[in-house]
């Protein structure tokens, strides 16, 4: 059905009209398990404010019958149902059928291919529970929702309230779960996901802890139970301290779903694609994104569904403190506190990126309507926006920034925010007025510059602001000196930048000085007097992983910029790898290297560093608890069969090893099928179907590529969570020829690759992004493409074009 996207004068004007009292929802689920239609009877209760006005319930399902006061309501268009003649009381009624589980927004039917079961999931944000059931789908027009599921007898259901205090009631052949209401939620917020459910419960602090997955991963979800357990108190036990309110609701479910994108953090009920769950043992970098992936979503109770942003300009208000928040608690409250090191070595690094390209924006931005929203969950509103509330509480201290929180909390608890109400709850905290700190950090888009100049014994910090003079802000500088062949920190000065040029009272006869040491802010730097031989040279010096991040960094900076050349940036990278101490960073930067020798670097030079990185993976590999990482990255730089080969023997009965090196040796162009049907048989993976593509993908081979491209990119039948790897074999370098024709099939996608919601279009849109056999006149193409498709696809279109753009030239750079 078309379907109009509500914009914000539209929202605004709604929710001047009317209040919702309650949803009561009712939703069948019994045809899921062999047709594709999900049946829903949503009666909503609200109240005008001007009896007699006209106003539009979001309903992008078929709808079958639609009452408002017992009165027959017209039928709808643009995925709304008119609304007049209203009472100051009103009950609206409508039936509705979503018959499109397959491809549709938000629901989704996925079948297990290891055992033919079925399970469906929900997914509504932004706006995206109109396609299932008639609703005021904004997140201003908050509600209590009691939720009837009606599902097969042998199905477990889940909701916002808690499959345990459901009451369940026998139907024969089904089975009716009522759940209690739920607290004010927004539509986006509330959730459904049934099938035969494999469960996990325990009693932790008080609260009822449950995790959810399918049954044929149920020992995966066992192996990683107590972590998850663990993990989940912890945060929980954390953020109701920092945030002055405990969670209020005793049950908090997390539920492993098949073919879903990422996780959502639905109220008391979180989500989750169930690719979290490995199917080998995780690598640290695994674990840890889990821990932080788990953290962020919860954070989103308080941040979101507790207190929620009145509008999507407000986003940030949601996505940028959960994830600076899951760094904030990883580090505070778990065993994962290295976790602002990830953050630097990943993420980080992205948004530096984003912020420098052409669709940087402020990361608070208006938002004329939900399709605009859809486009900016990238890498401005998460990562940067996690950097800048890290410097946020950098600048206000710690504990004045918890007290504000706490504040924010009890003043705005089940309401609507905007940006200004935190603003004010934090400069009261921390006495200070944040109204310059705001129009810099939240509403100025670019990065700034700060480097050190000397002059004599003086030193004096220089900063550049995206629009001239730097933000304000307050960060660390290094001093350090010669210890050997490595460096000690002398000094930690902090600074606090009020205008361009900020003296720095740093200690006489330091042989290093770093700028943003500890990465207090969101900066990119140059090294002092222009020094790039010091810079290179003092990154695997440095004592800590953050210090040496920041050198990474730099570096990486100064690459992606043009300022220095593939070679030198991978041979730093690899000189921090063979010294770096923490887990949290050694897969992060194994993969910029592996990055770096085949995306960056001329085709002349991709030879020599592609072999340099597998030296480093083979040195790491002998470190006991870096082999599983250390071997997954060999496995792409492995130089021939026969390192393909010695990559076998060392896996062993490692069948994810295995995968990789197989991925390996078909893009090397040797035979692999019959390798693939022998792992086919011996991986317990239900997906393991998806692996074999990859291998498939990797193939030089025209015909190969062929028929993956129509299962990946026409007929779209790999999941989104297993969808990156394959991409990612698809587009390989050394294979130009056989990719060219690929370049002109992709533009031809763009104009569907909405379909199906906001991450299924990121996710076509940037991973299908060619990589390779295209030059700057596709690249123009693609650019000028992006302003005839959907928003969020032509957003991630242009990233894409501006991220290969650089690539382009810097492998046309060469080493200078």
């Amino acid at each position: 059905m078309p379907t109009r996207s509500l914009t914000q004068t539209e929202a605004e004007t709604r929710a001047s009209l009317i209040s919702v009292d309650r949803y009561d929802i009712a939703v069948d689920l019994t045809d899921l398990p062999t047709g594709p239609h999900v049946r829903s009877v949503s009666t909503v209760t609200f109240t005008c404010r001007e009896p007699g006005a006209e106003t539009f319930v979001d309903c992008a399902a078929e709808v079958v019958t639609a009452t408002l006061n017992d009165r027959p309501l017209g039928p709808a268009a643009d995925g709304r149902i008119v609304l007049d003649g209203l009472a100051a009381r009103n009950v609206l009624r409508v039936e509705s059928l979503q018959a499109d589980t397959a491809e549709g927004a938000g629901v989704h039917r996925a079948v297990d291919p290891a055992d033919g079961e079925v399970y469906v999931w929900m997914s509504f944000e932004p706006d995206q529970a109109r396609h299932v059931w008639a609703c005021f789908d904004q997140p201003d027009l908050k509600a209590p929702h009691a939720f009837t599921v009606t599902a097969p007898a042998g199905w477990t259901v889940t909701s916002n309230s808690g499959s345990g205090n459901a009451r369940v009631q026998e139907l024969g052949d089904a089975r009716t779960w009522t759940f209690p209401d739920t607290p004010a939620l927004s539509p986006y917020n509330t959730v459904i996901n049934a099938g035969p459910l494999y469960e996990i419960r325990r009693e932790a602090d008080g609260h009822d802890l449950g995790l959810f997955t399918r049954r044929s991963l149920a020992a995966v979800l066992d192996r990683d139970a107590d972590e998850m357990f663990t993990l989940t108190s912890q945060g929980l036990a954390f953020y109701g301290e920092v945030f002055g309110m405990p969670f209020p609701q005793r049950t908090y479910d997390q539920v492993f779903m098949p073919e879903f994108g990422g996780a959502m953090e639905n109220y008391g009920c979180v989500t989750w694609s169930d690719v979290f769950l490995r199917r080998s043992t995780p690598t640290p970098a695994e674990r840890a994104l889990l821990a932080r992936v788990l953290l962020h979503e919860m954070a989103h109770m308080w941040f979101g569904n507790i207190v929620t942003m009145r509008w999507w300009d407000d986003l940030w208000l949601n996505e940028a403190f959960a994830e600076f928040a899951c760094h904030w608690a990883a580090v505070s409250a778990t065993a994962y506190t290295d976790a602002w090191a990830g953050h630097l070595a990943a993420e980080k690094l992205t948004a530096y990126v984003a912020d420098q390209g052409p669709t940087s924006h402020p990361i608070s931005v208006p938002i004329r309507d939900v399709a605009e929203a859809a486009s900016i969950f990238d890498a401005i509103t998460y990562p940067k926006g996690a950097s800048v509330l890290q410097q946020l509480m950098t600048y206000v201290g710690e504990d004045n920034f918890a007290a504000g929180m706490t504040a924010y909390f009890a003043q705005h608890a089940w309401g609507n925010t905007t940006l200004q109400d935190l603003i004010d709850a934090l400069g009261a905290a921390g006495g200070r007025d944040l109204n310059a700190w705001r129009r810099g950090w939240l509403e100025t888009a670019g990065t700034d510059r700060l480097t050190l100049e000397t002059d004599g014994e003086d030193v004096v910090l220089v900063g550049r602001g995206p629009a001239g003079d730097p933000r304000p802000q307050v960060l660390g500088v290094g001093a350090y000196r010669r210890d050997g062949d490595r460096l000690a920190r002398t000094a930690l000065v902090r600074v606090e930048v009020r205008g361009p040029r900020t003296p720095v009272a740093v200690p006489a006869g330091a042989d290093f000085l770093l700028v943003n040491d500890d990465d207090l802010t969101f900066a990119t730097t140059r090294p002092a007097a222009g020094d790039t031989a010091g810079l290179l040279a003092a990154a695997p010096a440095l004592p800590t992983a953050v210090s040496r991040g920041v050198a990474v960094a730099t570096v990486w900076d100064m690459l992606i910029t043009g300022e220095l050349p593939a070679r030198a940036a991978a041979h730093c990278v690899l000189d921090v790898l063979r010294v770096e101490t923490s887990d949290a960073v050694i897969e992060p930067y194994l993969t910029m290297a592996g990055n770096i020798a085949e995306l960056w670097a001329p085709e002349a030079e991709r030879a020599e560093l592609t072999a340099a990185v597998a030296a480093v993976c083979r040195e790491l590999a002998g470190q006991g608890g870096r082999r599983q990482v250390a071997l997954r990255a060999f496995a792409r730089s492995a130089g021939d069969l026969d390192d393909v080969a010695w990559l076998q023997e060392q896996a062993g009965d490692d069948v994810d090893l295995r995968w990789h090196a197989l991925v390996r040796k078909a893009e090397l162009g040797a035979p692999t099928a019959d390798e693939v049907d022998d792992l086919l048989k011996r991986d317990p993976d239900p997906d393991a179907q998806r692996r074999a593509l990859a291998v498939r993908a990797a193939a030089p081979d025209p015909g190969e590529k062929a028929a993956v491209w129509q299962t990946l990119a026409v007929d779209r039948s790999v999941p989104v969570g297993s969808f990156g790897p394959v991409a990612a074999a698809f587009w390989l370098p050394g294979q130009d020829e056989v990719l060219a024709p690929y370049a002109e099939k992709y533009l031809e996608l763009l104009p569907g690759l909405d379909r199906g919601g906001m991450i299924l279009a990121m996710a076509y849109t940037g991973r299908l992004f060619p990589r390779f056999g295209v030059d700057e006149a596709f690249l123009d193409r693609a650019e000028e493409a992006a302003a005839r498709v959907a928003p969020v696809v032509g957003k991630t279109l242009r990233e894409r074009s501006d991220l290969v753009r650089r690539m382009l030239r810097s492998r046309a750079n060469g080493s200078r």
